[in-house]
């Protein structure tokens, strides 16, 4: 994640936007129980916690994509053959 966006999102007074999610009972009461092991305030600040880390791989990975992307089409317009191209890639992979 980028240095301006990771400090933007460390802001304490960022917008907040209240949502609805429908969830199955056990899976709330499974929520409380691993929030008071955690020593989570509550079942909410748990789930918060789940997306931001999932929604930080996500965009960590979603990033590395596009940087790759980027990476390609220079070396594409700098002649380098798309079976060169796909040789690289596959090996990093």
């Amino acid at each position: 994640m980028k240095i301006a966006k990771l400090k933007q999102r460390l802001q304490k007074d960022r917008p907040i936007t209240s949502i609805e999610l429908r969830l199955p009972e056990d899976v709330v009461e499974d929520l409380k129980q691993v929030a008071a092991m955690r020593e989570f305030l509550d079942y909410r600040a748990l789930m918060q916690a789940y997306i931001g880390q999932g929604l930080r791989a996500d965009l960590e990975q979603l990033e590395g994509r596009l940087q790759i992307a980027d990476l390609v089409a220079s070396l594409k317009r700098q002649g380098v053959t798309d079976e060169t191209i796909s040789v690289a890639l596959s090996e990093i992979q």
